[in-house]
C-alpha cells in the first residue's frame, strides 16, 4: 500500500497556548528555528509523503502562506544574494499543500472528515502537529512500515 497523502488537522483554537495563540496559530509557534508545523511536514516528507492536506479554520492563513511559493520575496532575496534564499525555496517546494477549511471547530474527527474530498479514496496518514517526536526513522515512517507489514490501519500513541 503506497501512502502518499497526509492529513494535518490544524484548525483548533490552541487554548492551551492562550493568549499568544489569539494572534499566532499554535502550529506556527517557533520551536528553535522553525514553526512546529514544519517539523510535522518534514517528517511526513521524509516518510515518502507527497501531499499534505492541511485542515485549518478561517483566519489561519499564516500557515498556508508559510508553505506558499513567494515569487516577489524569492526575487528580492536573490537580488541581494541573501543566505536564506535556498531555505525559503526548500520550504515552499517540499510538498504539495492542499488547504481545506473546517468551518466549525467540531473536533479532530470532524477535521479529518473535512479532508475527505481532498484525500479521495487513497490511503492516508493523519499527523497531529501538537506532539513533536524526534526519532530515526521518523514516527511516520515507522507507522507506515507497520501498516505495510500488518496489512491494515495502525495508530501511534504517546503515554501522557
Amino acid at each position: 500500500m503506497n501512502v502518499r497523502t497526509a492529513v494535518i488537522p490544524a484548525a483548533g483554537y490552541g487554548t492551551r497556548f492562550l493568549p499568544v495563540s489569539k494572534a499566532v496559530p499554535k502550529e506556527m509557534l517557533p520551536l528553535v528555528d522553525r514553526p512546529v508545523i514544519q517539523y510535522a511536514v518534514e517528517q511526513a516528507v521524509e516518510a515518502g509523503i507527497e501531499r499534505v492536506v492541511l485542515v485549518t479554520s478561517a483566519g489561519k492563513g499564516a500557515t498556508e502562506e508559510y508553505f506558499a511559493i513567494a515569487p516577489a520575496l524569492e526575487a528580492a532575496l536573490e537580488r541581494r544574494g541573501h543566505a536564506k534564499l535556498d531555505e525559503v525555496r526548500r520550504v515552499s517546494r517540499m510538498v504539495e499543500l492542499v488547504p481545506v477549511t473546517q468551518a466549525e471547530p467540531l473536533g479532530l474527527g470532524h477535521a479529518v472528515l473535512c479532508a475527505r474530498d481532498a484525500v479521495g479514496g487513497e490511503p492516508f496518514v493523519v499527523y497531529l502537529p501538537d506532539e513533536i517526536v524526534l526519532a530515526e526513522p521518523s514516527v511516520t515512517r515507522q507507522l507506515l512500515d507497520a501498516s505495510e507489514r500488518l496489512g491494515g490501519s495502525v495508530a501511534g500513541v504517546i503515554e501522557v
